[in-house]
């Protein structure tokens, strides 16, 4: 419930009391914070009454739980199937006819006292000013009000829950470390098992939508929309740094700038020689035209190791070279995604990473505690 702030108090719910603070806690991820020693609390020690009064209600609350489920438990059809083949019959008709309705009176006597002790507290949170409007307590409190009612007597078991936990943040010893020990493992366990459910339960139907054409054309477009630009910077750094370095160091060694012009100067002379009507018109001058054949390849070849070298020297200038890195990467970020190659890339993709995600999933972390002892 949202209310407006009053300008005369700092927080609306600042001074709610300790049970509703504590309750939130314990539902809250830092209670899986150690447990070695129970944690000392800067709050003022409450009084000696008070602590009596909590320890009192915890031992009045579990006595009443324990006798409502021995009681609910010896009056089930069951418990008159076991003592018929125990020859308990006498025993257990005895309580049924002569305990039974004392034991219903004293809990309804007891169901009386909480009502009757939560308008108390009621009436002096209010007094006190402890909450920010005189109706908050009722929906603070809610595991109380509820537990009044004999059908929901269990949800008393809340209130033992949240004394308990604010004893033990005052640095007293409710339970024995060894039990706090086995509840939070327990408690950690269950928790761990519940999400794994719901998580490979998530995986599965994932895969199964992934297997409808159109929802995996429409994931594969939507997804390489959204990232086109992060495509784009890794591919012009994986360029940068693997591909311009290559090509700068083959042109500036001696032997790779040598071979390439090399290829090119023959590549011209072999284009040379192999132009017959060169050739002929060459072989009519007479006595000089074998010669001119002959320095004209000789000619067409040095001029290909010359042009080799000088487009090395301009394009594979290092700002040249830049601008060619960014157009190739912005070009292979456009790519089409009606593609079956990139299709069948992406998909195996996406396969081994829920196969791995699920085999992490299914690793129960909980087997490789030393609480078992397995």
């Amino acid at each position: 419930m949202t209310v407006p702030a009053s300008p005369t108090k700092s927080s609306p719910i600042a001074a709610m009391p300790n049970e509703s603070s504590n309750l939130a806690n314990s539902q809250s991820p830092s209670t899986h914070s150690s447990i070695e020693q129970p944690p000392r609390s800067n709050r003022p020690k409450p009084s000696r009454f008070k602590l009596t009064y909590d320890i009192l209600m915890i031992v009045a609350i579990s006595i009443d739980l324990l006798l409502i489920s021995i009681d609910a438990i010896l009056m089930s059809g069951f418990s008159s199937n076991v003592a018929g083949w125990l020859a308990l019959s006498d025993a257990l008709n005895w309580y049924q006819n002569t305990l039974h309705d004392p034991l219903r009176t004293a809990g309804g006597f007891f169901t009386i006292f909480l009502i009757v002790e939560l308008l108390v507290r009621w009436a002096i949170a209010v007094k006190q000013k402890a909450y920010y409007r005189w109706f908050f307590f009722p929906f603070v409190h809610w595991y109380e009000v509820l537990g009044c009612f004999p059908q929901l007597r269990a949800l008393r078991l809340f209130r033992v829950v949240v004394i308990g936990r604010r004893l033990y943040q005052l640095g007293y010893q409710v339970l024995p470390q060894s039990w706090i020990a086995r509840i939070k493992f327990y408690i950690e366990l269950l928790l761990e098992e519940l999400s794994d459910r719901v998580i490979l339960t998530t995986i599965d139907n994932f895969r199964q939508q992934l297997t409808n054409p159109e929802t995996h054309k429409s994931f594969i477009e939507s997804t390489i929309a959204r990232n086109r630009h992060e495509i784009e910077a890794a591919l012009l750094s994986l360029l940068r740094t693997e591909l311009a370095p290559k090509l700068q160091a083959l042109t500036a060694s001696p032997g790779g700038s040598n071979m390439i012009a090399g290829a090119m100067g023959e590549a011209i002379k072999e284009g040379l020689a192999n132009t017959p009507e060169l050739r002929r018109y060459l072989r009519m001058i007479p006595i000089a035209g074998g010669l001119i054949e002959s320095q004209l390849q000789h000619v067409g070849h040095n001029i290909g190791e010359n042009v080799v070298i000088a487009l090395n020297e301009r394009l594979l200038d290092a700002e040249r070279l830049d601008a060619l890195m960014v157009a190739i990467a912005s070009g292979v970020a456009q790519i089409d995604t009606n593609n079956t190659a990139l299709d069948t890339l992406i998909s195996s993709i996406i396969e081994d990473s829920l196969t791995e995600f699920e085999a992490q999933v299914k690793v129960q972390q909980w087997k490789h505690q030393d609480m078992l002892n397995l």
